[in-house]
C-alpha cells in the first residue's frame, strides 16, 4: 500500500493568477500594436504574466533543461530501432556535450541536468550527481509485468517531486522537461492509449529513432498487450506507472505535479513527457495550466495526449530526435515572449483620436 496520496495535489495546485491575466490583457490592448500583430507571442505573454503574479514581465533569466534517463525492459521485444539497454549511451552524449540538445544548451547558455531512474548499467559508469536518485536498473515488460513495483514507483514520483523542489528553491524560473530511453515510447503509447480509451493502433508512431514497419508491428502488439494490463488499473494513477510506465516516467509525474505546486512553469517535449503530463492531469486538473507544449513531435500519442490536456504546440518543425530538443527550440519563443510584455510601451494618444490612428499605420505596415 503506496503512503503517497495523490488526492492533496488537487489541494495544493492553484491556477496562474486569473486576475494579473486580465490586467496583462487589458495592458495588451493599450499598445500601439494592433490585436493579433504578435500571434501566439501575446498569449504568451499574458500567460507568463499570470503565472509570475506580475503584469510587466520579468525575463526568463534562469531556465533549466532536465532530462529523466531510463531503459524499459519493453525493449528487448525489438521495438526501438535503439539496442535494448543501451540508454546509457544516450546520457553520455549529452554529458560529453555531443547531442542536439547539449548543443543547444551550449548555444542558449541553458544549464542541463540529467537524473538517472532506471538506466541499464553500472551506476559507477556515470557521476555521482546523475545517478544519485536511481530506483532500480532497467525496468519489467509491462506487455508481461509490472515495469515497477508500488513501492519502486512511490519512489520515483517522490524524487521526481524532490527535483522539482530542488529546481524551485535553486530560482530556476522555467523548466524544460525531457527524456532519454530506450523503449520509452512504447511505455508512453500505452499510458496515453489506456487514459484515452484508444486502441495501440491510434498511439503507435516511429519512435525518435525511427523504426521500420515489422518494429512498429512489434511496438504495437506490446502496447496492446500492456493495454490488457493497464486498463484494470486505471482508477489509480501510480499503480498505472508502476504497471505500464516505468521509473523515468513515474518520476517526470511526479516532478510535473510537484512544479506546478511550486508555480514553475514547464516545456513540455515530446511523446513521453506528453504522457506523463496526462497522467498528471488525472491526478490534479489545475496542473497543466503551468505547462506548454514545446513542439510537435509527429507521435501520435503525442497529439491525443496533448489534445486532451488542451495544450496546443509552439513548433511544429518535423523535429522526432526527442531528448528535450524540441522543448528547448521552444525557449527562445517563450523568452522574446517576456520581453515584449514587458518592454513594448502603451500608446501615449487617447482611444480613437484620429492622429493616433495615422500614427499607428505605418508602425504596423513595418511589422508586416
Amino acid at each position: 500500500m503506496s503512503g503517497l496520496n495523490l488526492d492533496d495535489f488537487v489541494d495544493l495546485i492553484e491556477r496562474p493568477d486569473g486576475g494579473v491575466r486580465r490586467d496583462a490583457e487589458e495592458r495588451r490592448a493599450r499598445l500601439a500594436l494592433p490585436p493579433g500583430a504578435l500571434g501566439r507571442l501575446d498569449e504568451l505573454g499574458e500567460w507568463l504574466a499570470a503565472a509570475q503574479q506580475r503584469v510587466l514581465v520579468e525575463p526568463i533569466e534562469r531556465p533549466r533543461v532536465v532530462l529523466f534517463a531510463g531503459d524499459h525492459g519493453v525493449a528487448e521485444l525489438g521495438v526501438s530501432a535503439r539496442p535494448a539497454g543501451s540508454a546509457h549511451r544516450l546520457v553520455r552524449a549529452v554529458l560529453d556535450g555531443e547531442s542536439p540538445v547539449a548543443v543547444l544548451a551550449r548555444r542558449f547558455d541553458v544549464p542541463l541536468r540529467v537524473v538517472d531512474m532506471s538506466l541499464d548499467c553500472d551506476p559507477d559508469d556515470l557521476p555521482k550527481e546523475v545517478t544519485r536518485h536511481r530506483v532500480r536498473r532497467g525496468s519489467g515488460r509491462l506487455d508481461i509485468e509490472d515495469a515497477l513495483t508500488l513501492e519502486e514507483a512511490e519512489q520515483a514520483f517522490r524524487a521526481g517531486m524532490a527535483i522539482a523542489d530542488e529546481e524551485a528553491d535553486g530560482g530556476t524560473d522555467l523548466l524544460v522537461l525531457g527524456d532519454l530511453s530506450v523503449g520509452g515510447t512504447t511505455a508512453a503509447g500505452t499510458l496515453v492509449a489506456a487514459l484515452c480509451g484508444t486502441d495501440a493502433s491510434q498511439v503507435t508512431g516511429r519512435g525518435g529513432a525511427g523504426i521500420d514497419d515489422l518494429a512498429w508491428m512489434r511496438k504495437c502488439a506490446a502496447i496492446r498487450d500492456g493495454l490488457r494490463r493497464a486498463r484494470p488499473v486505471l482508477g489509480d494513477q501510480l499503480q498505472l506507472l508502476a504497471t505500464c510506465g516505468g521509473a523515468d516516467l513515474a518520476a517526470m509525474t511526479g516532478f510535473l505535479l510537484q512544479s506546478a505546486v511550486r508555480r514553475t512553469p514547464v516545456i513540455l517535449d515530446g511523446v513521453v513527457s506528453a504522457a506523463c503530463a496526462l497522467v498528471a492531469q488525472r491526478v490534479a486538473f489545475r496542473a497543466p495550466d503551468w505547462w506548454l507544449a514545446g513542439h510537435s513531435s509527429g507521435e501520435p500519442a503525442q497529439e491525443k495526449a496533448l489534445d486532451r490536456i488542451a495544450l496546443d504546440p509552439l513548433l511544429d518543425h518535423g523535429v522526432t530526435v526527442g531528448e528535450g530538443t524540441g522543448a528547448l527550440l521552444a525557449l527562445p519563443l517563450v523568452r522574446a515572449a517576456a520581453a515584449l510584455a514587458a518592454e513594448l510601451p502603451e500608446r501615449t494618444d487617447p482611444v480613437g483620436d484620429e492622429g493616433a490612428g495615422a500614427t499607428a499605420a505605418p508602425a504596423t505596415d513595418d511589422i508586416t
